[in-house]
C-alpha cells in the first residue's frame, strides 16, 4: 500500500474532516503504543477502540455520518476495493512518523451496520525487538534464554490477541540469530521481515499451508523452525518430530 507520512502529510478542503480523524486516531494509537485499532460502526455513532497491553480502551466516538469517510480513506491507503462494501478485504500500508515506520495490517469486515475495520499495528513500538525490553523478570529471563538456546526441544508461546507473542518469538529470533545456523519461520502472516532469516508466507489459496511448507522446509536442512500457528494435526505431528531431531 501507500506510505502516508504524518509528519509532512497536507490536507484537502474537501477531505480534510475523514482524513484529519483517520491521522488523530493513528498518532493517538502509536502514542500510546496500541497493537490494534477497531473501528466499528454502530445505530448512531463510530466506536473507535485501541488494545493497549491487551485490553481494548475507547478513545473516540464520532457520528455515523463519518464511517463511509474514514473507512475510504483507509481503504485508498490500503490500495483495497473503495466501491467494494459487501466482502470482506485485506490490506497492508505503512505509516511513518517523524521517529519511525510501522507497518499495519489492514482487515475489513462488514457488519449489518457498516464495515468494521481493524487494523494491526506493526513494530509500533520505539523499542527494539530484544528479550532484555519485553519485561521479563530477570530469573525468567535467564531461563527462556537457556530454552531458545538448546539444539532441540520446543518453546510454544500462547495467549490472547495483543498480549506479545509474535513480539517475544521474533525477539527470540534476534537473540539466536548466527551466520552458523539456519533459522526458517513459516507465517500467516509475516508480520516483521527480519534480515538474515528464511520467512515463507502461507498461501492457502494454493495450496501452501502450514503442513505442505513445513513438508518442504525439512528438506532446507533447517536447525531452528518457528511456526506462526499449530492449526491442525499434521502440523503439530512435523514440530514435534522435528523438535526431536
Amino acid at each position: 500500500g501507500d506510505e502516508l507520512d504524518l509528519a509532512t502529510e497536507e490536507v484537502s478542503a474537501e477531505d480534510a474532516p475523514f482524513v484529519k480523524l483517520v491521522n488523530l486516531m493513528l498518532i493517538e494509537a502509536i502514542k500510546e503504543d496500541s497493537s490494534d485499532i477497531h473501528i466499528e460502526p454502530g445505530k448512531v455513532e463510530v466506536t473507535v477502540r485501541i488494545r493497549i497491553d491487551g485490553v481494548l480502551i475507547k478513545i473516540m466516538s464520532p457520528p455515523m455520518t463519518s464511517l463511509n469517510g474514514m473507512v475510504a480513506r483507509i481503504k485508498i491507503l490500503s490500495k483495497l476495493n473503495i466501491a467494494e462494501h459487501r466482502v470482506p478485504q485485506d490490506g497492508r500500508m505503512k505509516i511513518k512518523t517523524s521517529t519511525r515506520e510501522i507497518d499495519v495490517r489492514v482487515s475489513i469486515l462488514p457488519t449489518v451496520h457498516g464495515e468494521k475495520v481493524v487494523l494491526r499495528l506493526l513494530g509500533s513500538g520505539e523499542k527494539t525487538l530484544t528479550l532484555t525490553n519485553l519485561g521479563f523478570p530477570e530469573n525468567k529471563l535467564k531461563v527462556f534464554r537457556n530454552w531458545i538456546s538448546k539444539p532441540y526441544g520446543m518453546v510454544i508461546i500462547s495467549g490472547p490477541t495483543g498480549s506479545g507473542k509474535s513480539t517475544t518469538l521474533y525477539a527470540a529470533l534476534q537473540e539466536i540469530q548466527s551466520e552458523n545456523i539456519n533459522i526458517t519461520t513459516v507465517e500467516d502472516p509475516v508480520e516483521y521481515q527480519v534480515p538474515g532469516i528464511n520467512q515463507v508466507q502461507i498461501h492457502e489459496t494454493i495450496g501452501l499451508d502450514f503442513s505442505a511448507s513445513l513438508r518442504s522446509i525439512l528438506r532446507q536442512d533447517p536447525d531452528v523452525l518457528l511456526i506462526g500457528e499449530i492449526r491442525d494435526e499434521e502440523t503439530a505431528n512435523i514440530a514435534v518430530k522435528f523438535s526431536m531431531t
